[in-house]
């Protein structure tokens, strides 16, 4: 009798790791990369029975503001690196655990038929959208680029707000706006009529970068911490690339 209930506590012993694995990872992810953190989420998913993934998605800004109110997050992918800076100086990033997980680029897409194939070109327009510079990265890449170019006053009167890139591309889409600066990968994935009319140079805005972190509280999380490896891996830079996002 004793001999079975050794091997019973060595058997439960075991299977803890097992156990421990398995749970709910909580995602905080820039709205762009919806589709392809659907994708990651769901490859690692099939290959880790029993964890499950509870997904938040909109503007960086807004984001990194709802982890710092107590929103339950593990993971927090941001498109650009300010409010992953304002991330980590609130102590809700684990300095540890933080690297770039992809890039990306800026592009003004409207719909066709609307004659636009540069930065100046964009100044004959009524209406151009972009996200609110003030939480949406996008929408922070795209001023900067008008302020390079010398016509951020022009366009003051013209600009309409949005609360994130997917809200911007879908007035472009509709036809609400001339058309809209969102990134590459938004435009070649998810818009129904807008198209790309130019890609912006470079030159006049800091490169897109999105970097992700495990927070604090998900550090501590077996599964958030796998999951947050895996975003590292050769796999997941391939479903990366095949959905237009740069890996180097």
């Amino acid at each position: 009798m004793t001999r079975i209930v050794s091997y019973l506590i060595v058997a439960a012993v075991c299977l803890l790791p097992i156990a421990a694995s398995a749970g709910e990872i909580d995602l905080f992810v820039a709205a762009s990369m919806r589709e392809v953190a659907n994708d990651l989420s769901d490859s690692f998913a099939k290959k880790n029975s029993g964890v499950t993934f509870k997904k938040n998605y909109g503007a960086s800004g807004a984001l990194a503001k709802q982890i710092e109110n107590g929103a339950p997050a593990d993971i927090f992918i941001s498109a650009n690196l300010k409010w992953m800076d304002y991330a980590k100086e609130k102590h809700l990033a684990d300095d540890k655990n933080i690297a770039t997980f992809a890039y990306n680029s800026l592009v003004f897409a409207g719909r066709p038929g609307v004659k636009a194939a540069n930065l100046n070109d964009v100044l004959k327009l009524e209406k151009i959208a972009i996200g609110s510079p003030k939480s949406v990265p996008a929408g922070e890449y795209a001023a900067e680029a008008f302020k390079k170019a010398g016509i951020e006053k022009q366009l003051e009167k013209k600009l309409v707000m949005a609360k994130d890139v997917r809200e911007c591309l879908l007035y472009a889409d509709r036809g609400e706006v001339d058309g809209a600066f969102v990134y590459k990968t938004d435009a070649l994935q998810v818009a129904k009529t807008a198209r790309i009319l130019f890609t912006v140079p470079q030159e006049f805005y800091t490169r897109v970068t999105y970097p992700m972190a495990l927070t604090v509280s998900g550090s501590k999380k077996v599964e958030a911490a796998a999951f947050f490896r895996y975003l590292q891996s050769a796999e997941a830079k391939t479903i990366l690339a095949k959905h237009g996002f740069l890996v180097k």
